[in-house]
C-alpha cells in the first residue's frame, strides 16, 4: 500500500468541525493534513446547508459573547467583505442571536485559510480504515482516484460527523435507534422573493406563526405577536416557522406533503440581497446514517418532497409567486448519528444548571432536549432544558 505521508495531526472530515480543528492544529505548530471525501470543504455549512442556526448563539440571553475563536474570525472577515450580516438579537427574540453569513463565500474563505495556515489537503479521499499499533491509532487508510493509501499521524481526529474512524478504531460509541433519531434534510434556497409582501402577510396573520418565546423573555405570546406587527425589515425576524393555515389548506387539496414544516431562515447574499433558505420543507425520519440503504432512501424521498414544496411555495406563500430555486444542497444534512463516548457525557441537567468545568474548551447556550425540528415542541416542549438565568454552560475536555 502506498504511503502518502507522515503528519503530526491527521484530521478526517472537512466539514465545519474538521476545518476548525485543522486550522487550530496548524496554528499550534503541528504538521497537519485534512482528509475530505469530496472535492470541497465545508460540510453542513455549505455542502448540505447552511443550517438555519449556523453562526447563531454566539451571544447568550444576557448578550454576553460566549463563542469566539475561528468562528468569530470567519464571521468578522466575511462581514468586512460584505458577505455576512451583523450580530442581531431582536427585543422580541431574547434567547436567540443570529450572525448570518453567505455560505458560498464562507466556502471560499475556508480554502483561503487552509493556505494561510499551511494545512495540507487530501481531497476526493474516503477514509475506510485505520492502522493501529496495539491500542494506539497510528494512521488512516484512504481510497481515492490514486488507489489505496495510508496517511500516518501522531494524532488522529475524527470529524466525519458519523464517527466512522472512531468506530473502525474500536472506540466506544452510542447509537440511538433510528426510530428515535432526528429527521434528515435536503435544504434549498429561493430568490426573487417580494419581502414587503411576505412581511405584510406576517403582520396581518401573526397567529399563523410560532411566536418562538423563550423562558428568558418576560413577554407573553400575545405581546410578541403585537411586536411582530411592527416589523418592517425581514432581517429583524431572521427565521420563520408557520404559514400553518396555508399549509393546512394545501394539505386538504393534496398539494403539500405531511412530513415536514413550512418555514425558512434568511440567507444574506451580495449587494444586500436576502434569500429564503428552507431547511424544514423536505425531511425524512427513521433513517440510520450509518446504513447506506437508508441514506439513499433519504436522498430520493427528500427530492420528491422538494418538488412538492416548490410548487406549494410559489402557489400559496405570499411574496413567493415569482420566486425561483437558486440553490439545492448536494446531499442530505444529517442531524444525528453515532455519538463517540468520551470521558464525560454532557447531561440535560448540566445545560439547565449552566454548569461550569475547570477544563472547559467550549461554551454554548443552546437548549437541550428538543426533538423533531419541524414541530413547535422544539421551542415549547416541557422536556427542553435552557441554561438558567440566560447564561451558558461549559463543554469539558477531561484531559488526563
Amino acid at each position: 500500500m502506498e504511503k502518502y505521508g507522515d503528519f503530526d495531526v491527521v484530521v478526517v472530515g472537512g466539514g465545519t468541525s474538521g476545518v476548525a480543528a485543522a486550522i487550530a492544529s496548524a496554528r499550534a505548530g503541528a504538521k497537519t493534513i485534512l482528509i475530505e471525501r469530496l472535492g470541497t470543504l465545508g460540510g453542513q455549512m455549505n455542502v448540505s446547508g447552511p443550517p438555519g442556526f449556523a453562526y447563531a448563539y454566539m451571544f447568550n440571553a444576557r448578550k454576553e459573547q460566549i463563542v469566539g475563536g475561528i468562528m468569530e474570525e470567519t464571521h468578522n472577515r466575511l462581514l468586512k467583505e460584505g458577505h455576512a450580516l451583523p450580530h442581531t438579537t431582536p427585543d422580541f427574540r431574547i434567547g436567540y442571536s443570529f450572525s448570518l453569513v453567505d455560505p458560498d463565500y464562507w466556502g471560499l474563505l475556508i480554502f483561503e485559510m487552509m493556505t494561510e495556515n499551511n494545512v495540507e489537503l487530501l481531497l476526493y479521499s474516503v477514509a475506510v480504515d485505520v492502522v493501529k499499533e496495539g491500542n494506539k491509532v497510528t494512521g488512516v487508510i484512504v481510497e481515492n482516484p490514486s488507489g489505496r493509501q495510508v496517511v500516518f499521524g501522531k494524532v488522529i481526529i475524527d470529524c466525519t460527523g458519523e464517527g466512522h474512524i472512531a468506530a473502525r478504531a474500536g472506540a466506544p460509541y452510542e447509537q440511538v435507534p433510528k426510530e428515535e433519531l432526528e429527521p434528515h434534510t435536503v435544504s434549498f434556497t429561493m430568490d426573487g422573493v417580494d419581502w414587503d409582501e411576505v412581511l405584510k402577510y406576517i403582520r396581518e396573520n401573526v397567529y399563523d406563526f410560532n411566536p418562538m418565546v423563550t423562558p428568558y423573555l418576560d413577554w407573553t405570546d400575545e405581546q410578541v405577536r403585537e411586536r411582530i406587527k411592527q416589523v418592517t425589515d425581514v432581517r429583524e425576524i431572521s427565521n420563520f416557522m408557520g404559514f400553518y393555515s396555508l399549509r393546512d389548506k394545501a394539505l386538504a387539496a393534496g398539494e403539500w406533503h405531511p412530513y415536514s414544516g413550512v418555514g425558512f431562515f434568511i440567507m444574506p447574499r451580495e449587494n444586500g440581497v436576502i434569500q429564503a433558505h428552507f431547511q424544514h420543507s423536505s425531511q425524512v425520519d427513521n433513517c440510520d446514517p450509518t446504513d447506506v440503504r437508508d441514506l439513499t432512501r433519504v436522498e430520493i424521498e427528500c427530492r420528491k418532497q422538494i418538488q412538492i414544496a416548490l410548487k406549494f411555495i410559489k402557489k400559496y406563500l405570499p411574496g413567493f409567486k415569482n420566486a425561483y430555486l437558486t440553490r439545492m444542497c448536494t446531499e442530505a444534512r444529517i442531524r444525528e448519528s453515532r455519538r463517540i463516548m468520551g470521558d464525560y457525557v454532557l447531561t440535560k441537567e448540566d445545560v439547565r444548571e449552566a454548569r461550569k468545568f475547570p477544563d472547559v474548551i467550549g461554551k454554548s447556550c443552546f437548549s437541550s432536549g428538543a426533538k423533531h425540528v419541524a414541530t413547535t415542541e422544539t421551542i415549547t416542549g416541557t422536556d427542553v432544558a435552557f441554561p438558567k438565568d440566560g447564561g451558558s454552560y461549559d463543554i469539558p475536555y477531561r484531559k488526563e
